[in-house]
């Protein structure tokens, strides 16, 4: 299949190169230093045991969707209308689009952009980038998408890739459970820029996740979500599966880009002023959360 990744960031090339293994044509479309550096040797997977250059093809123009059967949308948040936007024009009406992205809104959004149908996914993997087209996978890497016509699909397509699927019926919920542990992990590993292992060792750290929690939950009740299986026992396996990972928004404010936490932490203060509901936690993570990554960008 013809496989086209917009947002060639650490979850889009992890996820690019298992699809290249399994001899798929992928394009990944990102930022310059990475582009050259995959199309010159080839996309560097280091799975901790093992590292391979992975045959893929780099761009930098949107453009470079054209063609593709399967998109796997994976930039910010904060950019979702303006990449939408631009790979509008290439797109056709039977592509297949995935959201692989933090925040629980971003499938709609983007869909309202496009005009048709987007398949949102939840996605669990711990992964960063080790420098210039090199992808380092941490731990996990399975993902929840919703449910459609076009669901078995892609489903058939991920799984040789070695990608562990589930089609979920609640993708809501799937999404409100995964923006939840983000919202009890993200901010205080950035705020700190500690990997999850060694911040939960400090005192008050599950207290502080726990009152965040709370205040979700509260929220999407309100939103009328229901929250899928143990979120809190889920929020405690983190620790074991991915102790040595640093949240994505840690690693945003470690190379001094702004990141997605107006649309975790910020996206439950908003809801919660929406419907009256007190979310002082997510508000004091929030809003120290937008002071460090202001120093970083201004630094």
């Amino acid at each position: 299949m013809k496989i086209a990744v917009m947002g060639a960031g650490a979850v889009g090339c992890y996820y690019g190169a298992m699809l290249a293994r399994a001899w798929h044509e992928v394009t990944l479309i990102g930022r310059p230093t990475h582009v050259e550096a995959m199309n010159r040797d080839g996309l560097l997977l280091d799975l901790g045991t093992s590292q391979e250059y992975v045959a893929v093809t780099g761009s930098t123009e949107a453009s470079s969707v054209d063609g593709a059967e399967l998109i796997l949308f994976c930039v910010k948040s904060t950019d979702t209308e303006d990449a939408g936007q631009q790979i509008k024009p290439f797109i056709g009406k039977d592509t297949i689009i995935l959201s692989l992205q933090n925040g629980v809104d971003n499938a709609e959004r983007l869909g309202q952009v496009l005009g048709q149908p987007v398949i949102p996914v939840v996605v669990y993997v711990a992964t960063s980038m080790g420098g210039a087209g090199h992808v380092k996978h941490h731990g996990r890497g399975e993902l929840v998408i919703g449910m459609s016509s076009q669901s078995q699909v892609v489903a058939d397509t991920l799984r040789p890739a070695r990608i562990p699927v589930e089609i979920s019926e609640n993708a809501d919920g799937a999404l409100w459970a995964k923006m939840i542990l983000n919202c009890a992990y993200n901010a205080l590993s950035a705020i700190t820029q500690t990997p999850y292992g060694e911040l939960v060792k400090q005192d008050g750290v599950w207290d502080v996740m726990r009152n965040a929690v709370d205040e979700c939950l509260a929220v999407a009740a309100a939103c009328g979500v229901t929250v899928p299986g143990d979120v809190w026992g889920a929020i405690e396996k983190i620790v074991e599966t991915m102790p040595a990972q640093f949240s994505s928004t840690a690693q945003d404010l470690a190379r001094g880009k702004p990141s997605e936490i107006d649309y975790l932490n910020g996206y439950i203060v908003r809801k919660g002023r929406e419907f009256g509901i007190a979310t002082p936690t997510n508000l004091a993570l929030h809003a120290i959360t937008r002071l460090r990554e202001l120093k970083g960008v201004a630094g």
